[in-house]
């Protein structure tokens, strides 16, 4: 029997009022996936990007926007699940390619992680795509290590937040930066061992200093553009800048006879696109590194607002004004 849900759907590209809710069929699971009963989604700097217009779901993806949910497991591929050691009615959050801002989603069962003990719906939500995110970039491709100093730019950020917190609890020394007093007090209370207020210090000085010259080993840049260059200047000898988002443009000039002389890495990734495989793999290792400390309370998720689905739009606008403190979350 067919049956339909609400979703919030991208009714045009362009500002929030173009997220309306609507109506559309329940997905149905294929080979290797499970269906969700979504009680919450979470919300993400990418899709603020696919609503206007500037980030496509991959190929054979919904259109519906939505990168992470918490729920019930409906249904789903048996041989899958069983090896997995997911079954009908189990709490789970996951990290899906689209589809997410909707009563029903489905997704990889690889991709879904239970939801850590002691942890309401809308905690859940908020973990996959910063945790996946943060896990990927910082510790696989940018290979930090318990010793070694972690600059993260926009230490309030979802993924900020994340990235303060791991790196944290994994033995890092961590630096953050932020746009306000506030802000910095903020990632302070989170867990960073220093931050620096971006409109009033100059963060290659303060990095340079806060490390006794040596620099910074592993910098998390959302920023892009004309950052690259002064993040060049603050690193150490060895070390890696990770360039996850472009906020500040796709162009900027560097000084490559430091890359040469200090033997830098410049990488970057985005994770939508990657082979479910992929994923899975970032997943178990979230699951045996990570969920411990979750459950443990070492780290935990910073939940800023949570919206009704119909109001959609209000989180949209409150995560473009800047002005929140970790996650926005929807739910249903």
């Amino acid at each position: 029997m067919n049956r339909n849900m609400r979703a919030v759907e991208i009714t045009a590209f362009g500002g929030p009022e173009v997220l309306q809710l609507g109506e559309r069929p329940v997905p149905q699971p294929g080979e290797g996936e499970l269906l969700i009963r979504v009680a919450a989604s979470g919300i993400n700097r990418p899709d603020v990007l696919q609503r206007m217009g500037h980030y496509a779901p991959p190929p054979g993806t919904s259109d519906l926007p939505g990168l992470e949910v918490a729920g019930v497991v409906e249904s789903g591929d048996a041989a899958a699940m069983a090896a997995a050691g997911i079954r009908v009615g189990d709490r789970v959050c996951a990290l899906v390619a689209g589809g997410g801002y909707a009563q029903w989603c489905v997704a990889p069962v690889v991709q879904c992680l239970p939801v850590p003990e002691g942890f309401s719906d809308v905690e859940a939500a908020s973990l996959p795509e910063t945790f996946f995110t943060v896990w990927s970039n910082v510790f696989d491709r940018g290979r930090l290590q318990p010793g070694e100093s972690l600059l993260v730019q926009g230490g309030t950020s979802g993924i900020g937040v994340t990235a303060v917190q791991l790196a944290r609890a994994l033995g890092a020394t961590v630096i953050a930066t932020a746009g306000s007093d506030a802000k910095c007090a903020a990632c302070l209370e989170l867990g960073a061992h220093h931050a620096i207020n971006y409109k009033s210090q100059d963060f290659v000085v303060e990095a340079k200093r806060i490390t006794g010259g040596k620099g910074v080993d592993v910098v998390l840049d959302m920023v892009a553009g004309d950052y690259v260059a002064r993040e060049v200047e603050c690193l150490a000898e060895d070390g890696r800048i990770v360039i996850i988002a472009v906020q500040g443009g796709v162009k900027g000039d560097f000084n490559a006879g430091l890359v040469l002389r200090r033997r830098l890495t410049i990488t970057g990734s985005t994770l939508r696109p990657r082979p479910v495989a992929f994923k899975g793999a970032i997943a178990r290792a979230l699951r045996e590194h990570v969920w411990p400390l979750l459950s443990e309370g070492a780290v935990r998720p910073v939940i800023h607002s949570t919206f009704e689905a119909a109001r959609a739009a209000d989180a949209h606008a409150l995560m473009e004004s800047n002005q929140h403190i970790g996650k926005i979350v929807l739910t249903w």
